[in-house]
């Protein structure tokens, strides 16, 4: 049987009415956490021109869009899929390396928002999105990491998964399409050296093409019966030592969406462990920037190949440099969204603290990447002490977890902008998302936005 097939299997047989209250409850809080990302980064430059170029094609109003309005599924996806990864608060997993909620979800939204589907179909999709892209990211890590960027490769799987389930397909549609699918997948790191814009295009295409792919499977639309096992597929295509055959162990047994991890701070994940630690240590030991003679961070390669910039040009370009991450974080005590400015990328002391930052790999934290993303800093101060400490779990990975107040808090800090009943609405109607007959009325509050 082919590894399409077991997921096409599984997609069909998966009920809400089978699912523990755990799952259920933790998928709400990724639609929560996913659609506080999502609010926040709509009135962002490049979703607005990437919802400027949507409006030009045109579309059938199918579904709401973050910005305003309404547009074709297609368009749903992409714009509110690039809309809720641009603030760099959205979840992520740490086997795969994969954001999820950036493709699933808005997948997921807005063919249940067309077709008129229950909360509790929403749940579903939402679920079975998650388990199949964690599978094939986990399956294809770490060597595809390096070229590809696994949200918009491996997410696009995951957004055609959610997509099949809320069209109601049987096992032969999902097998065509996820061929379709995983022939579509694509998203290259170069965008990272420039700072470009394309990381925000990532999750938008992989969440409008996962739609496409399950829609031209609705026409008869065929598409590789082995799409990640087949000689020319996507495991051989894409990675040095992918087993296709290991995605599916153990399918229907677990809930991989439990495993997802959680952001509270606005820049790249790879960042997050030395800025916990750099916080914790300010409020244990009262510590200013001025002590501070040199920093030395020591965490696995992935990290570096991602964040190790020693000189951004760009704010969005900080959120991915961990001497500027590890800078802000020791002179400002955070790294939350406003903390990230034009302002603060030009501040002198922020600029001077990045001069005293070291980073490096330790052959230890790398060799138990990706199961665990660790990092050490050590301080040395002025007065001849150092100060050290370790962290194997950044704050909001399921071993460090965040409550669901946090996430709440969270949600409420994004959408600071947005009218109060709005944010009233959407916690009520997320809270009791499986209650819900019809998601058109998640979309209530958008009106007139």
């Amino acid at each position: 049987m082919s590894v399409s097939k077991e997921f096409a299997q599984y997609v069909t047989t998966l009920r809400y009415a089978d699912m523990p209250a755990e799952v259920v409850a933790f998928a709400k809080i990724c639609i929560l956490d996913w659609l506080g990302s999502a609010l926040a980064g709509s009135s962002k430059p490049p979703v607005q021109m990437i919802a400027q170029v949507a409006a030009e094609l045109g579309g059938a109003e199918q579904a709401t869009l973050m910005t305003g309005g309404r547009s074709s599924v297609t368009h749903a996806a992409l714009i509110n899929g690039a809309s809720s990864h641009i603030v760099e608060l959205d979840d992520i997993h740490k086997a795969s390396i994969i954001h999820a909620g950036t493709v699933v979800i808005p997948a997921a939204l807005a063919i249940a928002e067309w077709k008129q589907k229950s909360g509790e179909e929403l749940i579903e999709a939402v679920v079975a999105g998650y388990e199949v892209c964690y599978r094939i990211g986990e399956a294809v890590s770490p060597s595809h990491y390096y070229y590809w960027h696994n949200t918009a490769t491996c997410g696009t799987f995951g957004a055609a998964v959610a997509a099949s389930k809320l069209l109601g397909q049987n096992e032969e549609q999902i097998v065509h399409t996820l061929g379709s699918a995983g022939t579509q997948a694509a998203g290259l790191w170069e965008f990272i050296e420039d700072g470009a814009m394309s990381k925000q295009l990532h999750p938008g295409k992989a969440a409008m093409n996962g739609i496409v792919a399950a829609l031209l499977a609705e026409k008869g639309f065929t598409g590789a019966s082995k799409i990640l096992e087949g000689d020319r597929g996507f495991v051989r295509a894409m990675s040095q030592e992918g087993n296709a055959e290991e995605m599916t162990r153990g399918l229907g047994s677990v809930y991989k969406i439990l495993e997802n991890s959680f952001k509270i701070h606005a820049s790249c994940r790879h960042t997050h462990h030395a800025i916990d630690l750099m916080v914790a240590m300010i409020a244990q030991h009262g510590i200013s920037w001025r002590e501070v003679e040199k920093v030395r961070v020591q965490t696995y390669q992935v990290a570096l190949t991602i964040t190790d910039n020693p000189d951004p040009a760009t704010v969005y370009a900080a959120k991915f440099s961990l001497q500027y991450c590890v800078a802000l974080a020791l002179v400002k005590g955070s790294a939350g969204l406003t903390d990230f400015s034009e302002e603060a990328l030009h501040d002198p002391a922020i600029r001077e603290v990045m001069r005293r930052v070291e980073v490096s790999v330790d052959p230890a934290i790398h060799a138990r990447y990706p199961e665990k993303w660790e990092a050490t800093v050590e301080l040395e101060l002025a007065c001849g002490s150092t100060l050290k400490q370790h962290a194997e779990y950044p704050k909001g990975d399921p071993e460090n977890p965040v409550t669901y107040e946090e996430i709440v808090q969270k949600f409420r800090s994004l959408t600071l902008d947005q009218p109060q009943e709005k944010i009233q609405h959407y916690l009520r109607i997320i809270e009791n998302l499986e209650q819900v007959p019809d998601v058109t009325l998640f979309f209530a509050q958008m009106k007139g936005r």
